[in-house]
C-alpha cells in the first residue's frame, strides 16, 4: 500500500486535519505546540507518550498534549492508517471557556488519558475531521468542532498554570528556557553549560532526564515547531530554514520529514495552496 499523508488546513480555525498511512516507521521522537485528537482507522498504531509504550488498535482515541514527546511505529504487516485533528492551544482555550460556565483561574486543560475507547468520541472526531477536510459551511464545521469539544470535556483535566515544574531540575529548566529564547542560534553545548553554571555533560544528563530529549536534539524539535507555524503562514521554505538557523532548506527538509512524514514544500502547499518554490 505504501505511506501516504493527506493534509487539509481551515482557512479560519488553522486548524488542521491529517489523515495518513504508514507502514514500518513512521516519525521519529518529536512534539508539537498543538494538542493532537484523532483515532486509529485500521491496522495497530504504536508510539511512545509520557514514557510509556501505547498500541491503538481500530477505534481507539488518541490524546496528546502539547509539548509531549512522541513517536510512531507500525508493528505489524499492513501499516496503520489514522486521522487526526491539530487544535491551537488558544482556540482550545477560547472554545472550552465558551462550553463552561466556569473556566479555573490560572489553569490549562489537559488530557487524562492518552488512549481512549469511546465510540461516540470517535464518531465526533470523525464528523470534525470531515468538516475540516471537506468545503462544509462554516456553521456546519463550527457544530462538528463543538460536538467534539464536548465529548472530549469527559476526559479534560485542569491543571495550573505554573511557569515551572517543581519537580524538573532548576538546571534543565534554565536551559529549556534559554533554548526557547534563542532557538534561531547556533548554541554550542558549552555556552548553555556556562548559562546553566554546570558542565556540559551534567547538564545532558539533567536535560535528557527531565524532557526526554538531549539539548540538540530538543532545540531541533522546537525549531521544526516554529517552521510548521511559519510554513502554514506562507513563508518558503528557504526563508524559514535561514530564519530558524537551519544550515540551509535541505538541512531543515531532512529533519521535518523525519517528524512530520512529508515535506516542509508539501506542506507548506497543503496549507496554503502556495505552489513548490522553484
Amino acid at each position: 500500500m505504501g505511506s501516504w499523508i493527506d493534509l487539509k488546513q481551515d482557512p479560519h480555525t488553522g486548524i488542521e486535519a491529517i489523515r495518513a498511512h504508514f507502514d514500518g516507521h513512521a516519525y521519529d521522537p518529536h512534539f508539537h505546540d498543538s494538542y493532537l485528537v484523532g483515532f486509529t482507522e485500521t491496522g495497530v498504531q504504536q508510539f511512545h507518550c509520557r514514557r510509556v509504550l501505547h498500541r491503538s488498535t481500530p477505534g481507539q482515541v488518541f490524546l496528546v498534549e502539547p509539548g509531549e514527546l512522541h513517536d510512531g511505529h507500525a508493528p505489524a504487516d499492513g501499516g496503520f492508517t489514522y486521522s487526526m485533528l491539530y487544535l491551537d492551544p488558544e482556540w482550545v482555550g477560547s472554545a472550552l471557556r465558551g462550553l463552561f460556565e466556569e473556566v479555573p483561574v490560572d489553569c490549562q486543560p489537559g488530557f487524562a488519558q492518552t488512549l481512549v475507547g469511546e465510540p461516540a468520541l470517535r464518531q465526533a472526531i470523525v464528523e470534525a475531521c470531515r468538516a475540516v477536510q471537506r468545503p462544509e459551511p462554516r456553521m456546519v464545521r463550527d457544530a462538528a468542532l463543538d460536538a467534539m469539544l464536548a465529548g472530549l470535556t469527559r476526559h479534560l483535566h485542569w491543571r495550573r498554570r505554573l511557569p515551572d515544574d517543581p519537580r524538573l531540575p532548576s538546571v534543565a529548566l534554565r536551559a529549556r528556557d534559554y533554548l526557547h529564547a534563542h532557538h534561531d542560534r547556533d548554541i554550542g553545548l558549552a555556552e548553555l553549560a556556562s548559562v546553566c553554571g554546570v558542565d556540559r555533560y551534567r547538564l545532558t544528563r539533567a536535560f535528557k532526564a527531565a524532557f526526554g530529549l538531549a539539548p540538540h536534539a530538543y532545540l531541533v524539535q522546537l525549531r521544526l515547531a516554529r517552521a510548521r507555524r511559519l510554513l502554514a503562514l506562507g513563508e518558503s521554505p528557504a526563508t524559514v530554514a535561514a530564519w530558524l538557523g537551519f544550515a540551509d532548506q535541505s538541512h531543515m527538509g531532512r529533519w521535518f520529514r523525519r517528524a512530520y512524514g512529508l515535506t516542509p514544500a508539501n506542506y507548506r502547499r497543503h496549507c496554503t495552496k502556495h505552489p513548490d518554490p522553484a
